[in-house]
C-alpha cells in the first residue's frame, strides 16, 4: 500500500521500529536514512551504511538521520531487507492522469476512458493536458511524497 498523506508520512518518519529511506527528487540532494531500533548515532551504523564505498555517510543531528549519496539507494534497500526484514521508502510522487481528446470533447454520457468520466465532455482548454494523439492525452499532478513498506518475501 502506498501512503501519500503528509501527516501519516511524518508518523512513519518518527517511528522507532522500522528504518526509513527518504529519496528526495532535487539535483544534488542526498538520500536520508533513519535506522530504527538502535541508538540514534552509532559508528557501527556508519560502517554498515558505508559498506565498501569510499564516501562516509554524514550524520544530520537536526533531523536525526544519516545522509548518503542517492546512488546507494538500491544497495541500501537490499541490505535493509536482508538484515532487518524490511524498511519504509519515502520518495517523490506525481500522479499521472490519462484521458483522451475523444473523451474530453465528447457530447454524450458514455465514457470508456481511465478517467472514469471525470473529464468527460469538459473540453481541453488550458487544463494542463498534453495531447499525445487523437486517442491519448496525459497530465501530471502536483509533486508530493509517497511512502511504501518493503518487506522480505522469505
Amino acid at each position: 500500500m502506498i501512503e501519500t498523506d503528509e501527516r501519516r508520512i511524518k508518523e512513519i518518519w518518527n517511528n522507532s521500529k522500522t528504518s526509513i529511506l527518504l529519496r528526495r527528487g532535487g539535483k544534488g540532494e542526498k538520500l536520508r536514512v533513519r535506522i530504527c531500533g538502535r541508538k540514534l548515532f552509532d559508528a557501527g551504523d556508519m560502517a554498515w551504511l558505508k559498506d565498501d564505498k569510499k564516501i562516509d555517510p554524514e550524520w544530520n543531528q537536526k533531523l536525526r538521520c544519516w545522509e548518503t549519496p542517492k546512488s546507494w539507494f538500491n544497495r541500501l534497500v537490499k541490505n535493509f531487507v536482508q538484515t532487518d526484514g524490511g524498511l519504509y521508502i519515502v520518495q517523490p510522487f506525481r500522479e499521472q492522469e490519462k484521458c483522451s481528446p475523444a473523451c474530453q470533447n465528447a457530447k454524450g454520457h458514455e465514457c470508456q476512458c481511465s478517467c472514469m468520466g471525470e473529464h468527460h465532455g469538459a473540453g481541453n482548454i488550458d487544463s494542463g493536458w498534453f495531447t499525445v494523439s487523437d486517442t491519448f492525452a496525459t497530465r501530471w499532478g502536483s509533486k508530493s511524497l509517497a511512502c511504501r513498506l518493503i518487506t522480505s518475501t522469505s
